[in-house]
């Protein structure tokens, strides 16, 4: 019995999982009809509420935002808008902050968390799994000698927490994993490892880096 109670734990608690963070994610997008004037609503046109109908329509929003910012007119009237945020006291710190840190992480041309490394920490000989953010800027690079890049370190299980190190380039290895495969084994405290031909490469670069020290 005790086998069997497990295994329906292992088919169904990641399935209960998924079905809550999806019925999360959804139920937020939802909430965009409340933009629409009440008599428009599904629930006054048909007497019902349809599961879904706000996500499509958040989704159609973002797109022809997107849309419209590629055009001239378009550009125009975001550097507008932006230029009446960034003139409002409290406004402008936070816009500018999350605006820099969106466009960092969601543009085509740039590295953020495009990366995943190898580093040890929080001691030597003890490694870690870290997302390659950039390199070292302001005046903190003047301070810094050699090549440095900086670090995002998650704690585990939960990668939205972390820390932030910048360290020497050479005393990081780079990962031939990808960012998600590198998230589920974070998750996962190990757990859920990467493909073994990837394992055996990874002990092979540390096994270089100890013989060179």
């Amino acid at each position: 019995m005790r086998k069997y109670f497990i295994t329906g734990l292992l088919v169904l608690v990641p399935l209960a999982i998924t079905l809550w963070v999806l019925n999360l994610i959804i139920g937020t997008m939802d909430q965009s009809l409340l933009l629409l004037p009440e008599h428009w609503r599904p629930k006054s046109l048909i007497g019902f509420d349809i599961p879904g109908l706000g996500t499509i329509l958040t989704l159609l929003i973002i797109f022809l935002v997107g849309l419209a910012a590629h055009n001239f007119i378009g550009r125009q009237v975001v550097n507008v808008w932006e230029a009446v945020l960034t003139r409002i006291p409290v406004v402008n710190s936070i816009y500018s902050s999350v605006k820099q840190v969106s466009d960092t992480l969601f543009s085509s041309s740039g590295n953020a968390f495009r990366k995943a490394l190898l580093v040890e920490y929080p001691r030597k000989g003890s490694w870690t799994i870290a997302f390659l953010t950039g390199i070292p800027g302001g005046d903190v690079k003047n301070h810094l000698q050699g090549e440095f890049v900086s670090l995002y370190v998650p704690t585990t299980p939960n990668p939205t927490s972390g820390f932030f190190l910048m360290v020497p380039r050479a005393d990081t290895i780079e990962l031939n994993m990808s960012v998600d495969e590198a998230l589920k084994y974070i998750v996962s405290m190990g757990v859920v490892a990467p493909p073994e031909h990837m394992d055996k490469k990874l002990m092979a670069s540390i096994a270089k880096k100890h013989d060179q020290a």
